[in-house]
């Protein structure tokens, strides 16, 4: 089959997913000739009213249940419609990896958008965590819907970063006017001293900056606290360095980690062993990560308290 263009739009029950679908589909930019199919896997109060579409050739299809989304029913219905382009309005209590699962692989995903409702945001986060990561992990735009002039944007922008740094964040007022999210992310340690120190506190911003952006640390030297891991499948005078790291809730903590070049300074590490390493990062191929990643070499390592159980998980929030 030819590829597929998929756009899905993210967000619980009245978030503003078909409003904004609605308003997409009457834009007449839109119309490109090609067969659309609209999958709407979640129904609100407002419903779709297709006689305003300026997009010509729009099939809905509903998908209820979530047993239901599998790859034999997408492709069902893309032979059905004979759709060149998918929709999705995906339903907010199931995970996004559920469609992933289904996509036939023709599917190619084109966007994903998530929507809030900025009233219920903060209540959501805290008490349905999972779910409002899974909406924004891999999201390209986050918009807070019927956002107020008293709501304090800080405390949204920090858990949209918490999560991740790639999304747009807009904030839509109830009046109709948008802005875009300005606010600047410097890292909470200083990137041009001579040693850049962590705070125990700061790791898991630092684990995540460092893995998504080594050029920034290439040539650098840095000083944290950390847990090692030894084991036959790290080389002979390298031990890994990290943290068990909560990315979205406890059911995801992982231990996570970096190449360390003891240089001989230390011996008799083992897993478990808490550090204070200062090394220099380069990036080079690693058997650690069986690919190029940063590798950091020693310049010196000492030994360490534990950190307290309370403190022991470094998390983004």
């Amino acid at each position: 089959m030819d590829e597929i263009n998929v756009y899905i739009f993210l967000g619980f029950l009245e978030s503003g997913k078909t409003k904004f679908i609605q308003e997409t589909l009457e834009d007449p930019r839109m119309e490109n000739g090609e067969r659309t199919l609209l999958l709407v896997c979640e129904e609100g109060e407002e419903e779709y009213a297709p006689e305003r579409f300026k997009v010509k050739d729009v099939a809905i299809e509903y998908i209820d249940d979530e047993d239901d989304l599998n790859a034999n029913t997408l492709e069902y219905l893309v032979k059905k419609h004979g759709a060149e382009r998918i929709v999705v309005e995906y339903n907010g209590q199931w995970l996004l990896d559920k469609f992933f699962e289904a996509m036939p692989e023709s599917f190619v995903i084109n966007q994903i958008m998530t929507f809030f409702d900025a009233a219920t945001f903060i209540n959501y986060n805290r008490n349905m965590r999972q779910l409002v990561y899974d909406k924004v992990q891999m999201t390209q735009m986050v918009v807070f819907n019927r956002f107020k002039g008293e709501y304090e944007k800080q405390e949204y922008h920090k858990i949209i970063r918490g999560i991740s740094r790639r999304p747009d964040i807009v904030y839509e007022y109830l009046g109709g006017k948008a802005e875009f999210d300005d606010i600047e992310d410097p890292m909470p340690y200083d990137m041009d001293a001579p040693i850049i120190e962590i705070a125990d506190r700061d790791f898991a911003l630092f684990y995540r900056d460092l893995s998504e952006k080594p050029q920034n640390y290439i040539g650098k030297t840095v000083k944290f606290k950390g847990m090692a891991a030894v084991s036959r499948k790290v080389p002979s005078g390298y031990i890994v360095i990290g943290r068990y790291i909560m990315t979205c809730c406890e059911a995801d903590i992982a231990y996570d980690g970096f190449a360390l070049r003891t240089n001989s300074l230390i011996k008799g590490v083992a897993t478990k062993d808490w550090l204070t390493v200062t090394a220099k990062v380069g990036y080079e191929y690693s058997a650690v990560y069986r690919q190029k990643g940063p590798v950091l070499s020693a310049v010196e390592i000492e030994r360490a308290q534990p950190l307290p159980r309370d403190e022991m998980v470094a998390t983004f929030y």
